[in-house]
C-alpha cells in the first residue's frame, strides 16, 4: 500500500517506513504531523475520488530539521569586471511515515 501526499507545494510517493524530505514543516523532532492524500493505492483499487480521500490520514513524524545542498548563483557581466556570487540553501524537513489509514 502506497499514497501521493502533498507537503510543502509538491507531491511526493510514500509507504509505511519510509523517509521522506520535504520542505520545512512546522514541528519539534519527535511531533505528529498529518499529510493530505492525493491519491492511494492499496493492492490492485486506486483511490483518487476527493469524498473517499477526506477520510484517509497520511501520518509522519519529524525526524529532523536540515537544509539542502547550497545553490550557487553567479552573476557576470562581460568587459565590465562585474561579478557577484551569490547562494541558497533551501529548509528541509526529514520525516517518516508512520501510517496510513485507508478509512474503511
Amino acid at each position: 500500500m502506497y499514497a501521493i501526499v502533498r507537503a510543502g507545494g509538491r507531491q511526493h510517493k510514500v509507504a509505511v517506513g519510509d523517509v521522506v524530505q520535504v520542505d520545512r514543516i512546522r514541528g519539534a523532532a519527535g511531533a505528529a504531523v498529518e499529510l493530505q492524500a492525493i491519491l492511494v493505492v492499496d493492492g490492485e483499487a486506486v483511490t483518487s475520488d476527493p469524498w473517499v480521500l477526506a477520510g484517509v490520514k497520511v501520518t509522519a513524524e519529524v525526524v529532523d530539521h536540515t537544509k539542502g545542498k547550497k545553490i550557487d548563483i553567479l552573476k557576470y557581466k562581460n568587459k565590465t569586471g562585474y561579478r557577484k556570487r551569490m547562494g541558497h540553501r533551501q529548509q528541509h524537513t526529514q520525516l517518516k511515515i508512520t501510517g496510513i489509514n485507508s478509512g474503511k
